[in-house]
């Protein structure tokens, strides 16, 4: 997809596609007005008959209007002018982009940037229409037989932003790097999410880490195999391992974009690439879905890679401990004691709570690289979907300036996570008779309490824990890995690069 710039009005620019919006209830937009003005009327008859709705995210494409040189309108409902807000505006933007790609225009003008978000600039317009229009141009369709882009020769190419002034252009050629960065370390995620775990395997993200690595001289990638990890003494992670034949393996990612001495942010991903649920077996129903188990791990790698088009002034670290969880002769029991990396001991009673056992380890394995700030993100529990359901992603920390930074990136990249407690009083569930900490307590507050494992982990440093469970893919007609929370990941390292720089 190729992206440019343009003061041109209505009246003289001869898109294939202008893209505009309109209010209910409410005046025309400037773009809406000029179609009006140039059509004598049609637009505000065609509102006015109903035949054009303003509600919000409804489209309707309009070919020819008289006196309009574009050959097509694509029109956009916004709702009430009063009530637009970030969220309204980022479901018109996913409405315009998802309705464009089918009208057949190889190229299209963007006139949403003079819509007002109050709060929001221009910048953040850009930034959020270049990243939706990618959006919406992602397919998975590599393993199909007949590609899904190769039906159609008409396919949108060019998208034109139309900008107030051409002093804007500065500020919206960042934008557009940073949507367009974003957008490709979404889309890296969601080709690891999508593909089939007999794909996808442990050994498949440690090559993608090391294809990250061959593309920026500034990555060192690390990969342990499971030898390796035993002579360390990560024995909750190859627990989880044992049941499969497909072998584990530990990836560390290092990106030094900043100076030498500076602590690293260290990202955290879970990365089991099918999880049956151990000996503690999942039902049938929708077992298929839990190859996304591993999306915590591929929203790292997609951050990293937007971090790596971004040149961003930042150390980062991404660790993956990546397996599988499956049941067989030789599979972790309900019972079972293991020792950590930590050398706390931990029973196991639930073989399916395995996401906090992979990343136990993997947290104490942190504690090298001398963090700043480690942040996990793990499709972790059920009962974080039950509470948060798909729109938020759960956030755990103890550390309110953590927390708040990264509630403050999410809030931006419209990704959102809203913030769960984590009192002492949850960890009461998990004492065991017989080890230092039981895997699991009982179903109250199951999300909270599979973050005070984790806490146990982490008092060396500054740490945030992410449930993506609820976020990380749909299912359904739309079933497929989404990409997050590589929006709010990305945003909170520029936000730590920025802070950094000026503190210079």
């Amino acid at each position: 997809m190729d992206f440019a710039f343009t003061t041109a009005r209505i009246d003289v620019n001869r898109t294939a596609c202008a893209v505009i919006g309109v209010y209910q209830g409410g005046p025309l937009p400037p773009a809406a007005s000029e179609i009006d003005a140039l059509s004598k009327g049609a637009l505000s008859k065609l509102i006015k008959t109903g035949d054009v709705t303003a509600a919000l995210g409804k489209t309707q494409l309009l070919h020819g209007l008289e006196g309009v040189p574009a050959e097509r309108i694509l029109i956009v409902g916004c709702g009430a002018e009063p009530q637009l807000d970030e969220v309204k505006y980022t479901k018109i933007l996913a409405a315009a982009s998802a309705s464009l790609r089918q009208t057949g225009a190889r190229d299209a003008t963007f006139y949403l940037t003079e819509l007002r978000v109050p709060g929001r600039d221009l910048f953040w317009q850009v930034r959020h229409i270049v990243q939706k229009t990618c959006e919406s141009a992602y397919q998975f369709d590599q393993l199909k037989t007949e590609r899904e882009h190769n039906k159609s020769k008409q396919r949108l190419r060019k998208v034109a932003l139309c900008l107030p002034r051409r002093a804007d252009s500065d500020d919206a050629k960042r934008a557009l790097q940073e949507g367009m960065a974003i957008a490709s370390g979404m889309a890296l995620a969601k080709d690891l999410g999508n593909l089939p775990p007999n794909v996808c395997t442990p050994r498949y993200l440690a090559d993608t880490a090391r294809a990250l690595g061959k593309e920026n001289s500034s990555v060192a990638v690390t990969v342990l195999n499971e030898a390796e990890m035993k002579k360390l003494g990560m024995g909750a992670l190859l627990c989880v391992a044992r049941g499969s034949h497909e072998p584990p393996r530990l990836i560390a990612i290092e990106y030094r974009g900043g100076h030498k001495s500076e602590a690293p942010v260290v990202l955290v991903g879970k990365g089991v690439t099918f999880d049956s649920g151990g000996i503690s077996i999942k039902p049938a129903d929708k077992l298929d879905e839990m190859k996304f188990d591993m999306c915590g791990a591929a929203s790292v790698l997609g951050t990293l890679k937007a971090v790596l088009e971004l040149s961003l002034p930042v150390n980062v670290v991404g660790i993956i401990p990546a397996c599988e969880n499956l049941p067989s002769g030789t599979a972790t029991k309900p019972g079972d004691i293991i020792t950590s990396l930590s050398k706390q001991t931990v029973e196991i009673l639930n073989t399916d709570a395995e996401g906090r056992l992979l990343l136990c380890d993997a947290l104490t394995y942190a504690k090298r690289f001398k963090p700043a700030v480690v942040i996990d993100i793990a499709t972790l529990t059920g009962a974080c979907v039950i509470a948060l359901g798909a729109h938020a992603s759960g956030l755990f920390s103890d550390d309110d300036e953590l927390a708040d930074a990264l509630l403050t990136a999410g809030s931006y990249a419209g990704d959102r996570a809203w913030r769960l407690p984590l009192w002492e009083e949850y960890a009461e569930q998990l004492k065991s008779n017989f080890a230092d900490v039981a895997n699991i307590g009982s179903r109250e507050g199951g999300a909270i309490v599979a973050a005070r494992f984790l806490a146990r982990f982490t008092e060396a440093y500054r740490w945030a824990h992410l449930d993506i469970a609820g976020t990380a893919w749909r299912s359904g007609d739309e079933k497929g890995a989404n990409g997050r929370p590589v929006p709010l990941l990305t945003q909170y390292l520029l936000d730590w690069s920025r802070t950094r720089a000026k503190s210079a």
